[in-house]
């Protein structure tokens, strides 16, 4: 069912145009300016942007209204959740008719404000933080991993950093950090000579000695002190937060109701189904 173009004079008969291009502002309204030109009235221009702000995007059109996110989760042919983010000027047909799309092509969806990350990046973005922070005070990587898959992720944050990939996460970063040091070494994560682990021919994975040398050197240079943390303190820095920030996005009406923030976390990040999601546990 694929039809495969270069020209986006081809675009011009659908009813739906889904952008997924790099996450840079400056190509996102370059591409919305083109399709714009040539797409019909009345098509849905939608934006598989994951943090950028949508209504800077919808901008770069003559038709804000016809705007939407549909915020797609990776790979997007196994992930369930599907953000569909509404514009300061995207009509109710429109945002109607992605909610729709969603299920239509069995995907959950959750209803998003603009906002940086929307609803699901956003929350869980403060893990990352501060599993970074207990990386650099001295807590075993293997422990951080070990307490976030007792709590029923599938995996801890450290293992998922190296199955997305360090070049990845890091690539708009200036700053020396412990993942900047090992792409720079050529450790990519499980996709090329380890990460932060080191992997065997079945990608069973043992900490790296070289990984703990750079997360030593790093502390050091940024002057932070060794710290001591038990499995408890450990899961509560790690999540506590995430409570804090869905309380943010309810307050600032980026989320409708904090069961929306339950999905997106279960749907897109793996929380475990049974705990029932950040704001119900």
């Amino acid at each position: 069912l694929i039809t495969p173009s270069l020209d986006y004079a081809d675009l011009a008969s659908v009813d739906l145009i889904i952008e997924a291009v790099f996450e840079t502002m400056e190509i996102k309204k370059e591409v919305f300016s083109s399709i714009d030109a040539v797409a019909k009235p009345g098509c849905i221009l939608a934006s598989n942007t994951s943090y950028l702000d949508l209504d800077e995007i919808a901008g770069a059109t003559s038709r804000p209204q016809d705007v939407i996110g549909l915020h797609f989760f990776s790979p997007a042919n196994v992930m369930n959740l599907l953000e569909v983010v509404r514009g300061e000027h995207s009509a109710p047909e429109v945002i109607n008719t992605g909610m729709r799309l969603a299920k239509i092509i069995g995907k959950t969806p959750v209803l998003s404000k603009v906002g940086w990350g929307f609803i699901a990046n956003r929350v869980m973005k403060v893990r990352g933080y501060q599993t970074d922070n207990l990386i650099l005070q001295g807590i075993n990587p293997e422990i951080i991993d070990k307490v976030i898959y007792d709590y029923g992720f599938a995996m801890g944050p450290i293992a998922m950093k190296d199955l997305v990939g360090l070049d990845v996460l890091g690539r708009d970063s200036n700053e020396r950090t412990v993942e900047s040091v090992l792409v720079d070494m050529g450790r990519l994560g499980q996709k090329k000579n380890g990460g932060y682990y080191d992997y065997d021919q079945n990608r069973e994975k043992t900490l790296s000695p070289l990984a703990l040398e750079v997360i030593r050197e790093v502390a050091k240079e940024k002057g932070i002190e060794p710290v001591l943390a038990d499995e408890a303190e450990i899961l509560a820095r790690l999540l506590y937060p995430i409570i804090n920030e869905g309380a943010k996005v309810l307050d600032e009406g980026i989320a409708m109701r904090s069961s929306d923030i339950d999905i997106a976390c279960i749907k897109g990040y793996n929380w475990p189904v049974y705990k029932g999601g950040p704001m119900f546990w």
